[in-house]
């Protein structure tokens, strides 16, 4: 990895690392989640970084993937543990954190399982370290608290415009007999639930991508597909972004017909909501390193 390369990756950290400590301070009972998300992302954008993808804000069961819709009127209730997952990125190196806030007051040690299962993965982290060895040190970890670790969610590489790059790092014990290599970055993810620890995908989406350039009739969707590539790269971006988006005025109607065309064709794809069994909670926390001249440089 070059030097410069090197140096976005930890500038995009220690601007993360700002906006993770006053979200921190700052998120309380009875906030919308809409007014969170969009005060982060702006904080982000008035930092010199811009969002690496939508701000995640996921409730309870939920475990990734749910940004707020522009009419979304959810405010944090005191039945409520909320998982905030931020990203920012320089020139599209980026840096990935999450932190969990319970909100009942009954599930410190959910919360501190995810906490401890990623302080134990990063204290591993070094060139040569075998995948399956993180992975099953999160799983013992969280296991340990009496709660399971989620097995098809994963920590994931960064790179370049690409927030889930290779390798995969699992937060269970696997044959994954690949090596951590030097000049890369990456995010260990753990996730603690009190359900059954297979998340599945809801039918809401409010997150999308960019998958491939292609041809498409539609006079609004081709604008959208030009702004996408143009705005966002191949990075996630929210549909809330789109409709905020002065450049574009869309209406809701040519919004979604925009959308729908894009997904049909295969230009864009989407991140829908994933969560784990009704009445579950779950719990994560996440933090994006270096691995640069043979050092683990912690980014968040």
């Amino acid at each position: 990895m070059e030097q410069k390369e090197a140096e976005k990756y930890i500038k995009a950290g220690k601007i993360l690392s700002q906006v993770k400590e006053n979200a921190q301070k700052h998120i309380k009972l009875g906030q919308k989640l809409l007014d969170i998300a969009s005060k982060i992302e702006a904080e982000i954008a008035g930092t010199g970084g811009k969002p690496a993808f939508p701000v995640n804000l996921s409730l309870n069961s939920n475990a990734a993937h749910y940004t707020p819709s522009i009419e979304d009127l959810t405010a944090i209730s005191e039945n409520d543990v909320l998982k905030v997952d931020i990203g920012v990125h320089i020139d599209g190196y980026i840096a990935d954190c999450a932190f969990t806030l319970d909100f009942t007051g009954k599930y410190g040690k959910l919360v501190e399982a995810a906490e401890k299962a990623l302080e134990n993965a990063v204290a591993m982290a070094k060139p040569g370290i075998e995948l399956r060895a993180i992975g099953s040190e999160i799983e013992k970890t969280i296991n340990g608290y009496g709660f399971r670790p989620i097995s098809n969610l994963s920590g994931h590489g960064l790179e370049q415009y690409t927030q889930h790059a290779e390798p995969s790092i699992p937060n269970t014990s696997t044959n994954d007999s690949r090596k951590l290599e030097d000049g890369c970055a990456f995010a260990i993810e753990p996730f603690a639930t009190t359900g059954s620890g297979i998340v599945r995908e809801a039918v809401q989406t409010e997150i999308f991508a960019l998958e491939e350039e292609r041809p498409v009739r539609n006079a609004h969707a081709r604008k959208l597909l030009e702004f996408i590539a143009g705005e966002y790269e191949t990075l996630p971006f929210a549909e809330r972004w789109i409709a905020g988006n002065k450049k574009l005025k869309f209406g809701e109607f040519e919004r979604k017909v925009a959308l729908r065309e894009l997904m049909q064709s295969g230009a864009i794809r989407a991140f829908p909501i994933l969560h784990d069994e009704k009445n579950s909670f779950v719990a994560q926390a996440e933090t994006s390193l270096l691995l640069h001249e043979g050092k683990a440089i912690r980014l968040v």
